[in-house]
This record gives C-alpha cells, sequence and structure tokens, in this order.
C-alpha cells in the first residue's frame, strides 16, 4: 500500500514585530503558539518570557525581526506589580508555598523611607524558582525535585521604584523600571525583609519592553477574533498590516547609517563599504545601515567603514 503523501501548511513570509499583551494564565510559549497557528510565519520568536500568573508586554518577533531580539531584549523593562505583605513563599509569588509569616503591615512612611535602597546597581539573589543554571541544571528544576539550591547574589540596574499606592494595610501596589536580569519577584522579597516583614508577589504586568509601550499592546482576543473572521476573506497579510510593526522599530536607539543603492548592495554581500559625509561616524560598536529607510544590515564602524555582521533579507 503506497505511503500515504502528508501536506504541510504553507509557511508566510511575516517580517516584523507584534507586541502582546499576553493574558494571565497562560506560558510565553502557549501564547506563541496560538500565533504560530494563526500567522504561520516561517520563523518566530519572542523576547523576554513572561510567567504565567504574569500579564502584559510579550514582544513577539517574525523573521527578520528574530535578528533584532537581542536589542530588545537589553532594553529596559518597565513592571507594574502588587506585593502582599505577611507571607513569604519559596517561588516568591503565589505560586508557591508559605516558608515565613508575619505580623507586621508597613504604612505608606516606611515603605517610601526604604526604596532609594532599592534603586541604582544594587545586589540581588535570585529566586529559587528560576531559569538560572546551577550545575548545568535550571534552579528552578533542582528547587522541584527538593533539593536546596543556593544561588549568588549578582548586581542589577533598578533606573526607578515608585510606590504606586497602598490597596490596603495588606497590599502595596509599585511601579519599577529595570535593566535586563531583575527579578521583580526577588525586589518583593527583599521588600519585605528590609521593612521588618514578609513579602510577595501578588499581581505582576509588564508595560514596557525596550522601545515598545502599552501603546503597541494588542490583545490576544483580538487577534483571534479576526483570525476567525479569515472564512469571511479576512487574510493573514491583512492581519500583518494590522498587527505587525516593521522590523526597524526595534533598533531604535541605535546609530542608522543611510547608504545609497550600491553600498546597500554591497553590505548584502558582507563587504564593507567606506561612509561618506562629514557627520558619517568614525566608531560605533553598534549600528545599521538603511536604504530608503529600509534595514540594510546590522554592524559596527572602524575608522569611517561600516562593517556588517548580520544582514537583513527585507
Amino acid at each position: 500500500m503506497a505511503r500515504q503523501k502528508q501536506f504541510k501548511r504553507k509557511k508566510n513570509t511575516i517580517n516584523g514585530w507584534l507586541v502582546l499583551d499576553k493574558p494571565y494564565g497562560i506560558t510565553s510559549n502557549d501564547a506563541l503558539s496560538k500565533l504560530k497557528r494563526i500567522f504561520s510565519p516561517q520563523k518566530v520568536g519572542h523576547a523576554g518570557t513572561l510567567d504565567p500568573r504574569a500579564s502584559g508586554l510579550l514582544p513577539v518577533a517574525f523573521g527578520e525581526a528574530t535578528k533584532t531580539v537581542p536589542f530588545v531584549m537589553d532594553g529596559r523593562k518597565v513592571y507594574r506589580f502588587e506585593v502582599t505583605w505577611g507571607t513569604e513563599t519559596n517561588t516568591d509569588d503565589t505560586e508557591g508555598d508559605v516558608i515565613a509569616t508575619s505580623d507586621v503591615r508597613p504604612d505608606v512612611d516606611a515603605i517610601r523611607a526604604v526604596l532609594g535602597v532599592f534603586v541604582g546597581t544594587i545586589m540581588q539573589v535570585p529566586p529559587k524558582f528560576s531559569a538560572i543554571k546551577v550545575g548545568g541544571e535550571r534552579a528552578y528544576n533542582l528547587a522541584r525535585e527538593g533539593e536546596e539550591v543556593e544561588l549568588e547574589a549578582r548586581p542589577i540596574d533598578v533606573h526607578r521604584l515608585d510606590l504606586v499606592e497602598c490597596v490596603d494595610e495588606n497590599r502595596a501596589l509599585f511601579e519599577a523600571e529595570c535593566g535586563k536580569g531583575t527579578y521583580v519577584r526577588a525586589l518583593a522579597r527583599d521588600l519585605g525583609q528590609r521593612l521588618g516583614t514578609c513579602g510577595h508577589v501578588s499581581e505582576l504586568r509588564r508595560l514596557l519592553v525596550g522601545p515598545f509601550g502599552e501603546e503597541d499592546l494588542v490583545k490576544l482576543d483580538e487577534i483571534l477574533e479576526m483570525a476567525a473572521a479569515q472564512e469571511e476573506g479576512t487574510s493573514v497579510e491583512t492581519l500583518v498590516e494590522e498587527f505587525v510593526l516593521p522590523v526597524r522599530e526595534a533598533m531604535d536607539e541605535l546609530v542608522e547609517i543611510p547608504v545609497t543603492l550600491d553600498d546597500a548592495a554591497k553590505i548584502r554581500k558582507g563587504m564593507a563599504v567606506l561612509l561618506r559625509g562629514r557627520e558619517a561616524p568614525l566608531n560605533t560598536e553598534v549600528a545599521f545601515a538603511s536604504h530608503a529607510s529600509v534595514p540594510v544590515a546590522i554592524g559596527s564602524i572602524d575608522k569611517g567603514r561600516f562593517q556588517p555582521s548580520r544582514v537583513f533579507h527585507l
């Protein structure tokens, strides 16, 4: 009997960023899987995982935008989070087991008095339930198996930490602007300890990642609703036009080097080109070349020459 031929769904060429408002209760990979089924892209990834119990901004890169993921992940993040006082958990959020309790409840003045301690470059011990590797294993896997996990403190950058409001005597709402590698769950834990009590994150929402903010957010339900109308004539192209931002949106903070059509052709072949004009920089570690506002390549500039490292096919 002849083997039945399997037909794969055609993959779509999509290049750009979709700034998803990830809902509470699903993993980042679950959200990505839903988008894969809708858009059927040739290539897709996200810039920075959000826990299932967190909601908010999850930048999703399609196609050539995946080459710009590091610039988004290295950007600043803004989180709004609620801390519940009086209990500390082994995961530093609501998912874990309670490991310590306290009857102390800090007031507004006490909280504001300690916020400055957590701003700047500070040392932070990551949560035991984290993706950090210990001896080649993820810390959360070791912790789930009951092993005692000891993680070393490491430097992080907290640019801003504000008390938004005290919801009631048991809960306070904060907003933090921080750099790569910061664990908000650890901030909540350390705030509680500094205030002579216990604390854990009871709600967490991400509002900003690098160049993407709340104004860029697209709800998953909105995408699903429009995708459901495909049978009535809505195409993937329409979805892309409605929800996907250009690749260059991720490179707002990089130096842009406009080049001629001839130089763009050379750069796409991996060749270095001499930059012209008085305002052309002589040396830059990271920049991107563009022609007619379309990104050509990411690279560096040394002695007035642009050397591509990653070429775009747009």
